[in-house]
């Protein structure tokens, strides 16, 4: 793939970036560089090679999930709130 000034102003457009004139050569090589190592993957030999999400097959060790407030901590955090109300921050209403 290449990385040229057309795609630059439409990776701009979708993320509603603004690139400098004076930056624009450095983002183009930055691009290229990352496209080129991505494509580098695709000449790896994956056959007989199955998808796994993790290395090994041992699951994960999980812990047991138990519910645990320290209002301590709760209070010492809404103490910096301008507004706050039964241990929940007050802030203005942004949808109607």
């Amino acid at each position: 793939m290449q990385v040229d000034d057309a795609l630059l102003v439409k990776l701009e457009k979708l993320s509603f970036l603004k690139i400098s004139q004076d930056k624009r050569g450095e983002i183009i090589n930055q691009l290229s560089e990352i496209v080129n190592f991505v494509d580098n993957l695709s000449e790896l030999n994956t056959d007989g090679v199955e998808g796994n999400f993790a290395m090994n097959d041992a699951s994960t060790l999980l812990r047991d999930d138990t519910p645990f407030c320290d209002t301590n901590i709760n209070d010492a955090i809404l103490k910096h709130a301008p507004k706050s109300a039964d241990h929940f921050f007050i802030v203005p209403k942004i949808i109607e």
